[in-house]
């Protein structure tokens, strides 16, 4: 099983997915942590570029169904879904609605939390204790 969570830093938790620099993705086999990579988050731009960040005017809401429905979103998750493609799970300090369901619909789990540590994250995940904090998402 592979792990992906957003990371600034490569230790703590982002606290948000669409801001966040690198996935760092984590393989685990027998509940062990058994592989470590960190991959840059490449967020495709509205114009056709590459750039590390979402600001965008149109990445905001979108006829009221909350954050991430902007016109555009739903091909920026797409290209961030596709760079971890190979993972069952993503861990995030919050995300918006777009963003969660594009995730959900690659089949990937996003999960919220309010754990910064990376290492209580997978601890807390590998253990089954990991709550998924529906509320920072929005």
């Amino acid at each position: 099983m592979k792990i992906a969570i957003v990371t600034n830093d490569g230790r703590t938790v982002s606290q948000h997915f669409g801001r966040a620099r690198y996935y760092l993705v984590v393989s685990v086999d027998n509940n062990q942590v058994t592989e470590r990579e960190l991959r840059p988050r490449i967020v495709p731009h509205h114009h056709g570029g590459q750039h590390g960040h979402e600001h965008h005017p149109e990445h905001g809401h979108g006829q009221g169904r909350g954050h991430g429905f902007g016109p555009g979103a739903a091909a920026r998750h797409a290209a961030m879904a596709e760079q971890i493609k190979d993972c069952d799970v993503l861990i995030v300090g919050g995300m918006g609605m777009g963003a969660y369901e594009s995730m959900k619909q690659a089949g990937i789990e996003p999960i919220a939390t309010d754990i910064r540590d990376i290492e209580q994250v997978l601890d807390a995940y590998i253990g089954g204790t990991l709550v998924n904090k529906a509320r920072r998402v929005h």
